[in-house]
C-alpha cells in the first residue's frame, strides 16, 4: 500500500515552483497549519494561522489555497456532517472514521480493510 506522507515545507516549495506557484506566507502557512493538523477545514486553518501570526489571511483565501492545493493532489478532501469541506494532508489510499460530535476525522492505515471496502464496493451498483 503507497503511504506517501504530506510533503514537507522544502518539498511543498518545489512542488509550488513545479506549478508555476509562488510560495507566498500565506500558501506557506497553510501547508504548515496542514501538517500539523492532518485534517481540517478552512476555519481551523485560518484560526491557526492568525493564533500564530505566521501570515495575514482570510477564511476565503485559505479556503482558495486548500482547495487549489487539492487540485493539484497535494491534499484530498472530503464533505463532513457539519457541511463543511475537510481536507486531508495524507493522499495515499486509507479509511477515515469520523466523530460526527467534534467533526474530526481519524486515519485508518490498514490494507486490508481498503481492500475489503474496495472490494464491497465493486459488487454494489450506485447510482
Amino acid at each position: 500500500m503507497n503511504t506517501h506522507k504530506c510533503p514537507n515545507i522544502e518539498e511543498f516549495k518545489a512542488i509550488l515552483k513545479k506549478h508555476s506557484l509562488k510560495a507566498t506566507p500565506q500558501r506557506l502557512a497553510v501547508h504548515e497549519v496542514m501538517i500539523e493538523l492532518g485534517h481540517a477545514c478552512a476555519d481551523m486553518v485560518t484560526d491557526s494561522i492568525k493564533e500564530k501570526g505566521t501570515a495575514k489571511v482570510t477564511t476565503a483565501s485559505v479556503y482558495n489555497i486548500l482547495t487549489h492545493m487539492a487540485m493539484l493532489g497535494i491534499y484530498h478532501y472530503r464533505m463532513s456532517a457539519n457541511n463543511k469541506m475537510y481536507f486531508d494532508v495524507n493522499t495515499f489510499k486509507h479509511a477515515h472514521l469520523y466523530d460526527s460530535i467534534n467533526n474530526e476525522y481519524k486515519d485508518v492505515v490498514d490494507a486490508e480493510l481498503v481492500k475489503l471496502v474496495e472490494s464491497y464496493l465493486k459488487e454494489r451498483k450506485f447510482r
